[in-house]
């Protein structure tokens, strides 16, 4: 046994009466300062996509411009400021949000947890998103908003004040960024906490499922290197506002030392977000090939590799500010090196497929489709590690297209993915399988149709945040707009599947996918405290075609597949 401490308590009698947190008679709890982890994790995840819907409306807004060579939409102005805030909504407004949502739901049901450490911190962590939510959709209609200075807030652009204010739109927002960084660090000690002290007896460290393992990695990354982020957004924030002089280089200060602080965090952040979507395709392509997951102990480490790895990478975005000849071939092969874990995974996700007997639900579609576009991400990435190629496609559209392929390609597919997986366990209710393979094919197309030509667009040099371009690029830019307005139709048969199934839909049953793992021993929706007896777990995960149980006191009295 792992010298995990578990507090093994008895069944609480009010927890049979407790409603459950996935009813759909019981919307009325996700409006509460509820500490249940259940009610949270849907709080994180509606919260984050109807922030997801209106930056996609934002980015539907700027291929709208770029449909035509002309800036003949919106101002330019407006439109940088549509750029700024669509990447800062999309990072900080759902992608973080959404794997909150995610690893609140999941782990301490996948650890045999009752609920996450410290369910009060849990509750705070998430109710502080609605709030800088808010203070940064507000920055971009107050004077002196982001628009110029981009996602990225690099002085001294970001210093410059309009307005003479002392509460203007930049400093809004970075007052959003120091928020957003507060909130995740709160969220990522409750999550490592959780994971080192409260599995299921019996869960060692290789008993645990990789998506565990994956966000384990992710948040100790948070905890590494979001604190840098954070100080420098406040840092910044103080520049602007009470007249310090940390980045002003009119003043003494060093602009390129906020890039360092800035890119410590926010390429390790592209880590955080994907990494936990490796995990739910070790989680999803067992169930629906029936096999276990190849190689599941060399995926695990791979896990912590990535980790240590990805904070030894950040100067790859600096290749292009006056970095010395040594340091970029330092960090150019600390980037390269950091394609072996990642590539290990991806042959084990191949391998566990390989011969398995596939069930192309929806949930397997997405996995495939988001590994299928992550490889590609992953073989662009591996040229913009390159120093020469980096430099010449710097500050174009193909760093644009590489990034929305792990983005919008891997990461957003995998979290349909895990929606879909998990969406009979969260509701009790089955969802419209026609829906989502139409969900599927649009978005699918949609995001190849989109970022495939930004490719070929920033090697002919057409660079990014422009409103209007030479008239050579109009052709792949035309495409490059229909992908985008069939991305933002793809959504609707996805919000009208999880209304009307959640409302309507089909029973689910406890396991709908004959699915192992402690997560489907529990009802559907899973009760209160998620446990009526701790589980004792005596076997690893994934034992597809093997007769072992994976508990010794099997909670629901059932078999699993």
């Amino acid at each position: 046994m792992s010298d995990a401490s578990v507090e093994v308590r008895s069944p609480d009698p009010q927890a049979s009466r407790q409603p459950e947190p996935g009813a759909p008679d019981n919307w009325r709890r996700f409006f509460t300062f509820s500490t249940d982890h259940k009610v949270i994790g849907i709080q994180y995840i509606v919260t984050a996509f109807i922030f997801f819907l209106f930056g996609g409306l934002l980015a539907m807004v700027m291929r709208g411009e770029l449909i035509t060579p002309e800036a003949d939409l919106v101002d330019r102005t407006v439109y940088n400021g549509l750029f700024t805030m669509h990447g800062t909504i999309m990072l900080f407004m759902w992608t973080f949000p959404m794997l909150n949502g995610l690893a609140n739901y999941l782990v301490p049901l996948m650890i045999g947890a009752r609920d996450m450490a410290f369910p009060r911190l849990n509750a705070a962590a998430f109710w502080m998103v609605p709030v800088f939510g808010i203070i940064l959709i507000a920055s971009f209609f107050i004077p002196g908003g982001p628009s110029q200075s981009g996602w990225w807030a690099y002085p001294p652009v970001s210093l410059q004040n309009p307005t003479g204010n002392l509460i203007n739109g930049q400093a809004l927002w970075l007052l959003a960024v120091a928020l957003s960084g507060v909130s995740s660090i709160m969220g990522a000690v409750n999550i490592v906490t959780t994971i080192f002290r409260m599995r299921a007896p019996g869960m060692g460290w290789f008993k645990m499922p990789a998506f565990c393992w994956t966000v384990l990695s992710a948040q100790m990354i948070q905890l590494i290197g979001l604190p840098a982020l954070t100080a420098g957004a406040v840092m910044l924030l103080l520049d602007l506002t009470v007249g310090t002089s940390f980045f002003d280089p009119t003043r003494g200060g060093d602009p390129v030392l906020y890039q360092h602080f800035f890119w410590f965090y926010s390429h390790p952040a592209v880590y955080v977000i994907v990494l936990p979507i490796f995990g739910v395709f070790s989680e999803v392509f067992p169930v629906y090939a029936r096999k276990p997951l190849f190689g599941y102990p060399v995926v695990v480490v791979s896990s912590l590799m990535i980790t240590v790895l990805s904070l030894v990478v950040w100067v790859h975005h600096m290749f292009a500010s006056g970095t010395p000849g040594w340091m970029r071939m330092l960090f150019m092969f600390t980037t390269m090196a950091i394609s072996i874990p990642t590539g290990i995974k991806v042959f084990a996700w191949v391998a566990t497929v390989w011969g398995g007997k596939l069930r192309l639900t929806t949930a397997m579609l997405f996995a495939l489709g988001g590994l299928s576009t992550f490889l590609f991400a992953g073989i662009t990435g591996i040229m913009l590690s390159s120093a020469p190629f980096d430099i010449h496609v710097n500050n174009t559209y193909f760093v644009v297209g590489h990034f929305h392929y792990v983005i919008n390609g891997a990461v957003v597919m995998g979290f349909y993915a895990a929606i879909y997986h998990w969406f009979p366990k969260m509701t009790g209710r089955m969802y419209y399988e026609g829906l989502g393979k139409l969900h599927f094919a649009l978005t699918f197309i949609g995001i190849n149709m989109i970022f495939l030509p930004m490719h070929p667009l920033g090697l002919l040099g057409m660079p990014r945040r422009v409103a209007s371009y030479d008239p050579e690029f109009a052709f792949l830019n035309v495409i490059a707009s229909l992908g985008g307005f069939l991305l933002g139709v793809s959504t609707l048969p996805f919000i009208l599947n999880m209304l009307s199934s959640w409302n309507q839909g089909e029973k689910a049953g406890n396991n709908p996918w004959r699915a192992i793992g402690l997560e489907w021993l529990v009802s559907s929706p899973p009760p209160h405290e998620n446990f009526e007896e701790i589980p004792v777990v005596v076997s690893p995960p994934y034992g597809y075609g093997s007769n072992e149980p994976l508990v010794s006191n099997n909670p629901a009295g059932e078999a699993l597949a």
